[in-house]
């Protein structure tokens, strides 16, 4: 409450509001006192020891810590950068013994090229995903272990401090902070020799990471800046060598830390085993021989994508997304090809992706005709039309499926089949990305999430005894048998046909798409909400086990019609749904929650906040959304001026009221009262249509 006036206090809200800040100050005054306490690693990681040897560190053990980043999310994320530029002025060096490593030289050369990496890595950032016109708002430098405060350096190493150096940060630029404020620091990165242990982080370089995430996490807990609750509960640490690195993700409520100043270390140890959660990626290589950064690489990588997610909390999410950038790779690759003429040697499959011929090669120069080049196995591209058969290894049987249909959800494509057993029965069938493909392109991450992810995520609804004719049924889910014999060498591997092991998932049932139902004009109030209804008890049955969908759109919604009484609408599209606080969902700039654009994450509202946008774009014209930033602002302008109320108002009087009770729950942890809602939905479709509506929901 700052900015009060005195007068408040002899008012009786006003006592109420003194109590509160007195509270607060005294909370704050505990922590400061505390933080001021707490700036040894050693006690601290001592404290730690008995927890540390609980964990699973033989080498054949599985790691101990999950990573803080999925490789499918550093796939999208090396996409993005092709086009972003890196340069480290500053060689690492690479001692050539490791006796050199404790040289005061090599030291103090080691920390001028981490000063200089994050320097490169954070200007790069900031100029291809937030601005180039705005000045970079970062400063680098390096942690005093005596007085806790950063200096550049060289200013470090010409005033003898190389010893007591301990880290190196980034943080945010204040001119009347010279030497930093711990609550201004985005990330540490801590340079200690020799941080690996079979891929893993020393034990004791993990507690001195985890020292110092707790930290700043507790100066964020006291700190004048704005932070949303995601940022100050969430910090990375990176662990780096001459050669490595990794990263250290730690995230959890510092409210529930014991501040007791009198036993600083006891409390912080106790935090770390019982309120918080610690990911640590793998070790893995990011300077090469001659010190250059080896950008492209996952070492390199996900020390960036921290990096990224350490600006993203300060700035919020950023004006050019991942995804936006991302999505200039196909472009990219077939403007490669282009520039090296492999247009006349080389096929392109369905996802985009070439296959060269293979051919018998002779030691003498022969002369290749441009017609022969073109001639190419059939078998060699998988291409799927009306009438194939698709034979599916699933467990121990296997099962027959003849497409009928090819369609489109916009960018991936998949089918509607039968079962050569049940040719009456139709099925959706989705083909993933054969796993022969040299080099991994964007369309298959998208192929992934379409394939192995929904298919885990239908297994794990099937698994929670999820009943619901509003969701999507598993009907099968293996491998292709691919024609002639497969020569794979065991039951995990494959043969070199390009089909072996391509991933197949089959659901039911099979409907029209809303995109095609709009396409069409046969989208109208009733259909909008029976939508509705159906969408939002889907959304229940799912979140009754902890599932969220993730995204909502009108490409992810199909109206059932054939072989039902009363038709209805089936959610679908399960592939980028979230299980846990790790997993991301889609970023859609027109379907998207508000909260998902700002975090990268869900909140309890942004499944139904989801759905309002698409039956609102499917009530009228989609806007020109260019950028998140502008994704934002059309949110934020339309909820405001009571846009889209009046646009669904038009509609149906429930839709209107419905979006008003979502617009009162976006951004908070509330949570939806989910059978009030189908109540009020069903009882007003009953009202215009009478008792035969009523089977349709049960």
């Amino acid at each position: 409450m700052k900015g009060k006036s005195p007068d408040l206090e002899s008012t009786g809200s006003g006592t109420t509001t003194k109590r509160s800040s007195v509270s607060s100050g005294s909370r704050s005054r505990i922590r400061r006192d505390f933080l001021t306490r707490f700036t040894d690693s050693e006690p601290f990681t001592d404290k730690l020891q008995d927890w540390f040897a609980l964990l699973p560190l033989e080498r054949d053990a599985a790691p101990a810590f999950e990573a803080p980043f999925e490789l499918v999310e550093l796939q999208k994320f090396d996409y993005a950068l092709e086009g972003v530029s890196f340069q480290q002025l500053t060689r690492m060096p690479n001692p050539v013994y490791a006796s050199t490593s404790t040289n005061p030289c090599v030291q103090a050369n080691a920390y001028l090229a981490i000063e200089d990496f994050l320097h490169a890595t954070v200007n790069s950032l900031w100029e291809a995903f937030w601005s180039q016109d705005e000045p970079v708002p970062f400063s680098v430098g390096c942690l005093y272990n005596q007085n806790l405060k950063f200096y550049q350096a060289e200013q470090a190493l010409a005033l003898g401090k190389l010893e007591d150096l301990s880290a190196t940060g980034v943080l945010l630029k204040n001119p009347r902070h010279p030497h930093g404020k711990w609550d201004h620091i985005l990330e540490l990165a801590l340079l200690r020799p020799d941080i690996e242990s079979d891929h893993q982080p020393s034990l004791h370089v993990l507690g001195e990471a985890l020292f110092y995430a707790l930290r700043i996490l507790i100066a964020r807990s006291v700190s004048r800046l704005d932070f949303s609750q995601s940022s100050s509960n969430c910090v990375f640490i990176l662990l780096v060598d001459t050669q490595y690195g990794g990263v250290v993700k730690v995230e959890g409520d510092v409210s529930k830390l014991d501040f007791d100043v009198n036993n600083v270390y006891d409390c912080a140890a106790e935090w770390i085993q019982k309120h918080s959660k610690v990911s640590v990626s793998p070790i893995d290589r990011i300077w090469n021989k001659l010190g250059n950064a080896n950008w492209g690489d996952i070492g390199a990588l996900q020390v960036v994508f921290a990096t990224y997610h350490s600006i993203m909390q300060y700035f919020g999410p950023p004006r050019h997304s991942i995804e936006d950038l991302a999505a200039d790779h196909s472009s990219r690759l077939h403007s490669r090809r282009q520039e090296r003429h492999l247009g006349d040697i080389t096929s392109l499959s369905e996802n985009g992706m070439s296959r060269f011929q293979q051919r018998t090669m002779s030691p003498e120069i022969v002369e290749v005709l441009e017609e022969e080049s073109t001639n190419i196995e059939p078998e060699a591209s998988m291409k799927l039309e009306v009438g194939t058969v698709l034979w599916l290894e699933d467990s121990n049987y296997q099962k027959g499926y003849q497409i009928s249909q090819v369609l489109t959800n916009g960018t991936l494509p998949y089918h509607i089949a039968s079962p050569v057993d049940d040719s009456g029965k139709s099925v959706f069938l989705y083909v993933g990305s054969p796993p022969s493909q040299l080099e991994p392109a964007l369309e298959d991450m998208n192929l992934w999430y379409q394939v192995q992810r929904q298919t885990k995520i239908l297994s794990i609804m099937k698994q929670r005894g999820l009943s619901s004719k509003y969701l999507p049924q598993l009907h099968g889910s293996g491998r292709i048998i691919h024609p002639g014999q497969c020569q794979k060498p065991s039951s995990g591997g494959r043969c070199d046909h390009p089909w072996c092991g391509t991933p197949i998932l089959v659901t039911t049932p099979v409907g029209e798409t809303v995109a095609d139902l709009v396409n069409e004009g046969r989208f109208g109030p009733e259909e909008a909400i029976r939508c509705c209804h159906d969408c939002l008890s889907a959304l229940s049955s799912s979140s009754s086990a902890g599932i969220r969908h993730g995204d909502i759109r009108p490409e992810n919604v199909v109206y059932v019609t054939s072989g039902v009484r009363h038709p209805y609408f089936v959610l679908i599209g399960w592939g980028h749904a979230v299980l846990e606080d790790r997993d991301r969902p889609a970023m859609n700039l027109h379907f998207s929650s508000t909260y998902a654009l700002q975090e990268g994450k869900l909140c309890a509202a942004s499944d139904a906040e989801s759905l309002i946008y698409m039956l609102y774009f499917c009530s009228g014209d989609l806007p020109d959304l260019d950028s998140v930033e502008g994704a934002l602002q059309w949110r934020e302008t339309s909820w405001s001026r009571r846009l889209i109320q009046q646009k669904l108002g038009d509609v149906s009087t429930i839709l209107k009221a419905f979006s008003d009770y979502v617009d009162s729950l976006c951004g908070t942890p509330y949570p939806l009262d989910y059978d009030i809602w189908l109540r009020r939905l069903k009882r007003n479709l009953s009202e215009d249509h009478g008792k035969q509506i009523e089977t349709s929901s049960l």
